[in-house]
């Protein structure tokens, strides 16, 4: 079948901080020099706020495909987030084939591989295939792995290191039938590690187990003592039957609270339950801002939430009634234990929000200590959309009337910045922001973010201007991508399934 753009297969699939904290971050301690990036978004927060000041696009020092088979024409594959260690080696997951996988590791300042590591994770159904999300804790790098289990390298900067396996469920019941587990049991998001080392992840279960698992959560903590909830039994409604595919759980800054968003592809729920234990804090059904219906949570997103310096949380969703807002969705927005639903974005159906600094835009007048950078597009012949594709920072405590249903307030535009490169698709359009998560730099007061004119773009937010450009492919319609700085200040971005190291 010949794919579809993004337009297209929306269409087809619904019609079948504080300012201390953020005074802390820019003021960075020993620590924070590292420079890691070590999981989705950056950190267990998401949000995808950079430690050390990214290098000029100068050129593309490396580059290696993540997908050893990539698909004619656009591409419907969530590809996973490379990973960097304090020491400068970039974890890559790369897709070997049409269900398999390995992790990669090169040394950032040459691109050398120094080890690969084979996994036999396999992907959940949907709509658009969900990625590989390995994290990384100390000296360990987890990888996602087969019947649910979480393959753990030592020591990723060398090249040989010990290789086990971690049982959420326990070592001696997938020791006495593996193959139950191995053809029932997937992980269905990217890992999250928390500051102590535990581990989170959502996982699916397809068919009969022994022990009767249920699609659920799993934590695993640093001794390796695994504990699981369902999402019927986390989320208190009997319906709910799993952890929304691709949405990696996210943790309050003081880590005592876990975010977790769980479905049943009719309507789901943002959670927030005790980290420890898995049990309940609260919940809030997740709601159509505007119609006030259940919002849509596609497995064809790939949208995280992201937790606030000040502890709110942040999360896409898809419209109802589709497409009424122009395919963009919304970005809910919670207050720390989900008790008040505050003021939303009006953009989110595929983007992880990244955390900006209030300071970092100067021609910012408003009291939030900091703002949100998201994803903006309009997409072109949706609804109104006149395909004027931008992205935007905006302030979450601030409003303006929706600029596609005006009798719904939103999140209030702080700048915005509009796309180049003309979409021959749609008259006056301009291709769009491919972006899932964008990489936050403020030591240069600027953002970076790729598009699907196949080009890595810095948007400086004192100017409002697109100040670098490098051209990594011809373009391409794809799947939303994330972006990295390095510890080195490397940056990292992913466009045409192949992985580009950009610097000076």
């Amino acid at each position: 079948m010949k794919p579809m753009n993004r337009t297209a297969q929306s269409r087809w699939i619904f019609s079948l901080c504080c300012i201390a904290a953020c005074t802390a971050v820019l003021t960075l301690n020993a620590s924070a020099q590292s420079g890691a990036w070590l999981t989705h978004s950056h950190d267990e927060q998401h949000t995808a706020l950079s430690t050390v000041q990214s290098q000029p696009f100068s050129k593309i020092h490396w580059h290696v495909p993540v997908d050893l088979f990539p698909p004619q024409g656009e591409i419907f594959i969530h590809y996973g987030s490379p990973l960097v260690t304090a020491a400068n080696t970039v974890i890559v997951p790369v897709k070997t084939g049409s269900n398999s996988y390995r992790v990669e590791a090169h040394n950032g300042a040459t691109g050398k591989r120094l080890w690969a590591q084979k996994t036999h994770y396999q992907a959940p159904g949907a709509s658009f295939i969900p990625g590989l999300g390995p994290t990384i804790s100390g000296s360990q790098l987890f990888v996602p792995d087969l019947a649910g289990r979480v393959l753990v390298r030592q020591n990723p900067d060398q090249a040989k290191g010990t290789v086990t396996r971690l049982t959420f469920y326990g070592k001696k019941n997938y020791g006495k039938n593996p193959t139950a587990y191995q053809q029932n049991v997937q992980i269905g998001t990217p890992l999250t590690t928390d500051a102590n080392g535990n581990l989170y992840f959502g996982f699916l279960v397809l068919g009969p187990t022994p022990i009767n698992l249920q699609s659920g959560l799993a934590r695993i903590a640093p001794d390796g003592t695994g504990t699981w909830v369902s999402a019927a039994t986390a989320s208190g409604d009997p319906a709910i039957t799993q952890v929304a595919i691709s949405a990696a759980p996210a943790l309050s800054p003081d880590g005592s609270l876990l975010y977790v968003v769980v479905t049943n592809g009719s309507y789901g729920y943002l959670l927030a339950l005790n980290s420890t234990t898995l049990a309940q804090v609260s919940r809030v059904r997740l709601t159509d801002p505007s119609s006030g219906l259940d919002a849509l949570l596609c497995d064809c997103s790939s949208a995280t939430p992201t937790v606030g310096p000040d502890g709110d949380v942040y999360f896409g969703v898809l419209e109802n009634p589709f497409p009424d807002h122009n395919d963009r969705g919304w970005l809910l927005h919670f207050n720390s234990n989900l008790s008040q639903t505050k003021i939303p974005g009006s953009f989110g159906w595929d983007d992880t929000a990244s955390i900006v600094p209030a300071s970092l835009v100067a021609s910012y007048q408003g009291s939030s200590s900091y703002l949100l950078m998201t994803k903006y597009n309009n997409y072109g012949g949706v609804g109104s959309g006149d395909g004027h594709n931008r992205i935007a920072i905006l302030d979450p405590n601030a409003t303006e009337r929706d600029p596609v249903i005006p009798s719904t307030l939103v999140m209030k535009e702080v700048i915005t910045i509009l796309g180049v490169t003309p979409d021959p698709n749609w008259p006056g359009g301009v291709k769009e922001w491919c972006i899932n998560s964008a990489a936050v730099d403020p030591f240069t007061k600027s953002v970076l973010a790729n598009s699907e004119d196949g080009k890595l773009y810095r948007w400086d937010l004192t100017s409002n201007t697109l100040s670098e450009v490098i051209t990594l492919s011809t373009g391409i319609g794809e799947a939303y991508t994330p972006t990295v700085i390095g510890s080195d200040g490397t940056a990292y971005a992913i466009n045409k399934a192949v992985l580009d190291a950009i610097g000076r």
